[in-house]
């Protein structure tokens, strides 16, 4: 949601790190800061590690430009771990879990002139029952340098006494209708609601409605796909409140084709998601992205090469990055964030290339021996359903990944399905598979991919597989080199690649195949198996190569697809 009257409060901020959990403000701070990047990060100037049993303080002075009668909210994408926050002194509101934004109204605490806003953030990384994806205190391999502390935007809004708090958008592409659901905050809200729906400046709706739930018939609608994109803008006027945003009219959903495979489909026409591993780690922010130009930039690369889809891994990406996806037309996968451990090396790494299958209500072997630890996933998987629910390009939810956590993998698919069941589910990704959800889900590294029909009727998809590495002088930031497979030079890696995708891909596509993930989008640290290294500024393998084979596969399945019929 979209206001004008808003203010960036990203920039230099203070900081310092005490010993123990958060007690008084400290009178005296350690030095400067640069907000949103973690203070582990070379871009936040800082350059040190929060410890756990340590605790990081932020401040800022700011002013307001508060009208009469607004409140004033103050809006943090993300701040990890847990974090108490202080407004001239006073404690505004409290936050656990370092993936999920939070506001808060701090109107009450707001003064004439200079406002001091304060942050006390504790992190205890993998030490803890929270949510913290591939970060470990003792990285190395596929585990990363832990962050900390603010690492996404700080900004404040100002609002009318009565305004929209939160908005549901609902495309239903069948009916050629899209529903909105606003949740208001203060008093009754005004009886009217203002609905304007634009393509490009044309208003195609306008109407007024009663109530906070709206049917909107769209005319003579426009699709969403990656091939073309389109987005509807939306104005909503409530009262004094205002808020823009936008949809796409698109419905994700399974297909059966000719030959009786499922497939992925996409407004009633069958779609192979060809796509690649993406971690969200950049060389110099960590968990942030230099820029948003940083981010379109490479979202645009991955477009350019033929890819119609990222798999976001244990992370929870800033609302603009699924923007971007949303405007440049590329399907998200998006993993929930993964937790719970410490993980046994024999069920994680081991016995799933034995073969063996593990009931996942055996809490202990999987790392979720703590009930609390298992109600904190599931609050989280409800706080991400909540945050990304109007993603237009968000088309698969991945709740686990190879076992790390996992637990109860049945309901979890269950009750996600009832908090969204507009998108399919790769339940558990790799292994331990326990028959539920939309998707048959392989991870293949070394060894040869042979599709087995599925017992369930679901769609399959290999969903990591290549992880080829080649080390690149100069653009590297470890002398630990991690991969599946070390490779000498560019040409070797293309070869390579190109083989196992004939093999892989198109060998498997006319068969069944729905779903490709390439492991990965960019090198992470040690892990130097991305087509791109860990500062983006190499492409390791031949572009025209990467193209030419990902234009055979979409040939193929389409070819493999036809006179398919909806399930």
């Amino acid at each position: 949601m979209m206001r004008k009257h808003w203010e960036n409060l990203n920039g230099v901020w203070e900081y310092a790190i005490l010993e123990g959990v958060p007690g008084r403000i400290p009178a005296r701070f350690d030095g400067e800061i640069v907000v949103p990047f973690s203070p582990e990060s070379a871009l936040s100037g800082v350059g040190r590690r929060l410890e756990p049993g340590q605790t990081l303080w932020y401040s800022r002075k700011v002013r307001f430009d508060a009208g009469e009668g607004e409140r004033v909210l103050l809006h943090f994408g993300a701040v990890d771990q847990c974090c108490t926050v202080y407004c001239n002194g006073n404690t505004a509101g409290r936050h656990e879990g370092g993936y999920w934004p939070f506001s808060l109204d701090i109107t009450e605490f707001v003064k004439e002139g200079e406002n001091l806003i304060q942050l006390a953030v504790t992190d205890e990384s993998d030490g803890g029952l929270q949510a913290y994806g591939k970060q470990r205190m003792e990285r190395g391999g596929i585990w990363y340098t832990p962050q900390s502390g603010i690492w996404q935007t700080v900004w404040v809004e100002y609002v009318p006494e009565v305004y929209i708090r939160d908005l549901k958008i609902t495309p239903h592409y069948d009916e050629g209708c899209v529903d909105f659901t606003l949740f208001f905050q203060g008093q009754l809200p005004p009886s009217e609601v203002l609905l304007e729906i634009f393509d490009g400046d044309t208003a195609v709706v306008r109407e007024k409605f009663q109530g906070n739930r709206i049917r909107a018939v769209v005319p003579e609608f426009k699709s969403w796909s990656p091939e073309s994109p389109f987005l509807y803008r939306v104005i909503l006027t409530v009262g004094e409140d205002c808020v823009e945003s936008y949809f796409g009219m698109r419905k994700f959903g399974m297909m059966m084709d000719a030959h009786g495979y499922p497939r992925l489909a996409l407004n009633g026409r069958p779609v192979f998601h060809n796509g690649l591993l993406d971690q969200g780690y950049f060389s110099d922010g960590l968990y942030t992205a230099p820029s948003d130009e940083a981010i379109v930039e490479e979202l645009s690369r991955v477009k350019a090469l033929g890819f119609n889809m990222l798999r976001k891994h244990i992370k929870i990406e800033p609302m603009r990055w699924y923007y971007h996806c949303d405007r440049l037309g590329i399907f998200v996968w998006q993993d929930f964030v993964s937790g719970g451990g410490p993980f046994n090396i024999w069920m994680t790494q081991n016995l799933p290339f034995l073969g063996v299958e593990v009931k996942d209500d055996r809490y202990k072997l999987l790392g979720r021996r703590d009930p609390l630890g298992r109600r904190i996933f599931e609050k989280n998987m409800r706080d991400t359903v909540k945050a990304l629910y109007n993603v237009v390009s968000l088309a698969v939810w991945v709740p686990f990944n190879e076992g790390w956590g996992q637990f109860d993998a049945v309901r979890i698919a269950q009750t996600l399905h009832k908090l969204d069941p507009t998108r399919l589910i790769d339940h558990a990704s790799g292994w331990y598979d326990q028959g539920a959800g939309d998707i048959r889900s392989y991870h293949v590294y070394n060894r040869r991919f042979r599709m087995k029909k599925d017992p369930c009727g679901r769609i399959q998809a290999l969903t990591e597989f290549g992880g080829y590495s080649c080390p690149s002088r100069k653009h590297m930031v470890s002398r630990r080199l991690f991969g599946y497979r070390i490779l000498k030079s560019r040409e070797e890696l293309t070869e390579v690649y190109e083989k196992l995708y004939r093999e892989e891909v198109l060998g498997n596509v006319e068969h069944g195949l729905s779903a490709a993930v390439y492991t990965q989008v960019s090198d992470v640290e040690d892990e130097i198996n991305g087509l791109f290294t860990y500062d983006r500024a190499v492409l390791k393998i031949n572009k025209e190569t990467v193209r030419r084979i990902n234009r055979e596969i979409q040939e193929m399945f389409e070819k493999a697809s036809a006179a398919a019929d909806t399930l």
